[in-house]
């Protein structure tokens, strides 16, 4: 009598137990949220004029930056989307584009998910385009260039391979310059470059150069100066300071081309 009293009050619990599990499983819903963002578009081989195509997005079905946002348009929508990525971590500096008004990297700018209005993606300001987000960089490539910069020295190489060493102060100089990855955002927001650039090194270039002026082991420093002491290439900064606003890795070229104008003074 007490085993059979003990196995139907088993198989009561066991029905209770199954009852509760079924009474609190709930159906999981996805909430959608749909976002238009226009997008600057134009192929040179279209013979069309450049202009601006809205997408739908769904941004609780993507990544949570603009590039991800990018990626979905270019995977689910128009294949024929141009942009240039490479790295995704701010690093690489390829997907600088003006997003929203304002330069940055597609990779490091979050979504406004609250955004009710369409958002806006076109390329850097006042560069000629090659196709749709993609820029040509040519002109500040070849200014990077132009200022040398890499390791000028006059004397003999330390003996046996041995590393041309610096104090740690010198060290500490560098930093807030060597973190520059030439993205090209701060040129590119800076009205004094928009209008000269053939001759205006721009912000980047300019905080590269102090960069090597500015290092103990190199041994060019009257000549580096002398190189950028020109009335364009250096004075057509006016210390506006978008520069310094839209820098991604959070740098201050208005700064550092300030201490270049005291060093040539």
């Amino acid at each position: 009598m007490r085993r059979a009293l003990a196995n139907t009050a088993m198989r009561a619990s066991a029905s209770a137990s199954a009852s509760t599990s079924a009474t609190t499983t709930t159906t999981t819903t996805t909430t959608t949220n749909v976002q238009q963002f226009r997008v600057y578009r134009w192929d040179p081989d279209s013979g069309d004029e450049p202009k601006y195509k809205t997408y739908d997005v769904d941004t609780n079905d993507c990544g949570p930056m603009m590039l991800d946002v990018l990626f979905k348009i270019k995977d689910e929508q128009d294949q024929t989307l141009s942009f240039r990525r490479s790295c995704r971590e701010g690093i690489c500096g390829s997907c600088a584009m003006n997003i929203n008004g304002q330069n940055g990297l597609a990779c490091l700018t979050k979504v406004e998910k609250t955004e009710k209005g369409a958002q806006t993606i076109a390329p850097l300001p006042h560069m000629f385009v090659v196709r749709d987000l993609v820029v040509d960089m040519a002109n500040f490539y070849a200014q990077y260039k132009s200022i040398e910069p890499f390791l000028k020295t006059k004397s003999d190489a330390p003996a046996n391979g041995a590393e041309r060493l610096q104090t740690k102060e010198d060290r500490a100089k560098l930093d807030g310059l060597y973190e520059c990855i030439l993205c090209a955002c701060c040129s590119t927001s800076c009205p004094s470059y928009w209008w000269n650039s053939d001759k205006y090194l721009g912000p980047a270039v300019l905080l590269q150069a102090y960069r090597w002026i500015i290092d103990s082991r190199d041994e060019f420093t009257e000549e580096r100066l002398a190189n950028v002491n020109d009335a364009f290439k250096l004075y057509r900064c006016h210390t506006i300071m978008n520069c310094s606003k839209v820098c991604p890795k959070g740098l201050n070229p208005a700064l550092k081309i300030a201490k270049i104008k005291q060093m040539v003074a």
